[in-house]
Formats: C-alpha cells, structure tokens, sequence
C-alpha cells in the first residue's frame, strides 16, 4: 500500500542449550551463551549469556571485585557467530569447527557483573567461504557494554 513500509515478518530460530551444544563443541567450563532468541540464517543472530557468581573466573577477576574479562564476553560474541554460520551453512560446515581468526575495533564500555544478563547482537558482513565476518555488540539492560567485529574460518 501507498504510504505504508513495507515489513518482513519472520518465525525466529531459537535454541535452548542444549541445542546449542549441537551446533557448537565448546562445553563446561568454556560454553559462553545460554540461549539463542534470534535467528536469521545469512543475517543475524541474537544470543543471551546469564552471568552468575558461580562462573570460575570470579574466583580470580577480581576477589572481592567480580568483573567479567572483556575477552570471554569477546569469546561469547564469537560462540554465537559460530552457531550463526554452522546454521546458516549446515551442510558446508558439517564436519568443522570455526575458529576465531580476527578481533577487531573492539570497545569495552561497561563492566560486566555477576546478575547481569549479556545480549549479544551479531550481523553478518561479509562471507566468503572459509572466511565469516561479523560485527555487532552486546548490552546489559538496554546499554551496550562491548562492541566489536568478528572474523572466523572454517577448518
């Protein structure tokens, strides 16, 4: 209709954990996500990571001041795109892994504590087989906390 934008309705991809160990081989103590809420094959990926007191590197980053390295919440930006590409291209990836290849413009802007619960926004920009890029950010609470692109390749 004239005058109306138009609007692109889709059925959202989302995955409990245990879907995601299908598609990802990192397990305990090195799985970073929880939960993927949205899905677009060749498009994006929205993932959630619940941080909890209970994750092993409080016991050293700080004590007595939790704060969650910036380079896990890099490493779950990564294990989302990871489930993104093996999803978008579950034939050409059956049999690899992804490995992360390149980190960069990345920006730390808030601290990450226990009790918050991580976003991860991921779009794709470029893929060109075995090479995937993808940038996004992640929020805690409507805020972004981190920001960055994401290259990976496919072995």
């Amino acid at each position: 209709m004239e005058g109306q934008a138009m609007t692109t309705e889709h059925t959202p991809v989302t995955m409990d954990i245990l879907e995601i160990q299908k598609w990802l081989p990192h397990r305990y103590p090195f799985l970073l996500i929880d939960k993927i809420v949205d899905l677009v094959p060749d498009q994006y990926v929205v993932a959630i990571k619940n941080v909890t007191m209970n994750e092993g590197f409080f016991q050293g980053h700080f004590p007595n001041n939790p704060v969650m390295p910036g380079v896990l919440i890099c490493e779950a930006m990564a294990q989302a795109c990871a489930v993104f590409a093996r999803y978008s291209e579950p034939v050409l990836l059956k049999e690899k892994n992804l490995y992360l290849v390149g980190a960069d413009n990345f920006k730390w802007k808030k601290m990450v504590l226990p009790g918050d619960t991580l976003k991860i926004h991921m779009r794709s920009v470029r893929k060109r087989n075995p090479l995937w890029v993808m940038e996004g950010d992640v929020s805690v609470d409507g805020k972004v906390v981190a920001s960055g692109t994401i290259s990976a390749a496919a072995a």
